[in-house]
């Protein structure tokens, strides 16, 4: 059981959910593969190629650390879109959550970078009374989500 099937209210049902893109692994694995490229180099000796092999060495890492990163965030994150409210929480260790009421909800903006309109995934930044904001990177079909949260406030 998830945290919105933990935190939904009485009688309140969830209308729809949203995740985040695969496009969150492709720094990662572009990191991981350059890494990868440069690693051969180790077997060539000599010190022209140390300093590469090291560099490849140190991507390879830097790479698999932050696709590590990418895939706890991708596997602790959840959006949705209830009946009564927006909710979206972020993280494991250190945990970020919205929990606004349709009533509250003041605008919701969507930002694509062009990759973004070609694999359909976005910035969503939710604006509630009161100054209230978050802002969450990476969504899968950020205009539907959009669009569900306009049709349940309508």
């Amino acid at each position: 059981m998830g945290y919105i099937e933990q935190n939904l209210m009485p009688a309140e049902r969830v209308i729809y959910r949203a995740s985040l893109h695969w496009a969150t692994f492709v720094g990662p694995a572009i990191v991981t593969g350059i890494g990868i490229i440069l690693l051969p180099l180790t077997s060539l000796g000599g010190e022209d190629t140390a300093g590469a092999a090291c560099f490849g060495w140190g991507l390879l890492l830097l790479g698999i650390a932050s696709g590590l990163s990418a895939a706890t965030m991708y596997f602790t994150t959840e959006f949705a879109v209830t009946d009564k409210r927006v909710i979206a929480k972020t993280g494991l260790l250190r945990r970020q959550s919205l929990e606004l009421l349709l009533s509250k909800v003041e605008s919701i903006s969507v930002s694509q970078p062009i990759l973004g309109r070609i694999f359909n995934y976005g910035t969503i930044t939710v604006t509630g009374t009161g100054g209230t904001k978050g802002l969450f990177k990476s969504i899968r079909e950020p205009l539907e989500l959009r669009r569900q949260v306009q049709t349940q406030i309508s």
